[in-house]
């Protein structure tokens, strides 16, 4: 995942310490029902779609942005499926960050799933019988995505 520039302008400050920040996650389903994936080019597994929202960027503005700009997928959003803070990660060079994930639910609505930044090395359409192996982040969050009326999602 690449870095924003505003969170290196941060860093400069800020340092290695723990940043607190949003991040997003879109789940896709296309009319087929099958979810779309990508596989990561910085550690070659496949997961779901996801990101860090810029700054004043609502949500679901960002959901449709990180799909296409790693897919060319255009999606629209259609629910919050999960909020949930997730446990701090440390990266190879020292940083520290813990994001409160918001996963969204979207429908694919055009363009022709392909690599579309270095971000990726794959992408595809997978039927829920034949995802390949994902983390289990990735499954909760397609599991409660595809739950039609279940209300969003909260940690208790």
């Amino acid at each position: 995942m690449a870095t924003p520039d505003f969170i290196r302008t941060i860093r400069a400050d800020a340092g290695h310490q723990l940043l607190w920040l949003p991040g997003v996650t879109a789940i896709v389903f296309d009319d087929e029902g099958r979810v779309l994936l990508g596989r990561r080019s910085d550690n070659g597994k496949w997961s779901v779609i996801g990101g860090i929202p810029d700054p004043g960027e609502q949500p679901a503005e960002c959901a449709v942005r990180e799909v296409f700009e790693e897919t060319a997928v255009h999606c629209v959003v259609e629910r919050v499926v999960l909020v949930e803070a997730l446990e701090p990660v440390t990266y190879p060079n020292g940083d520290v960050c813990q994001f409160m994930d918001i996963t969204l639910r979207c429908r694919a609505v055009g363009g022709e799933a392909r690599v579309n930044d270095d971000e990726s090395l794959e992408v595809g359409w997978f039927a829920m019988d034949a995802l390949p192996d994902l983390h289990e982040f990735g499954v909760f969050r397609i599991k409660q995505a595809m739950a039609e009326e279940q209300p969003t999602w909260f940690d208790r």
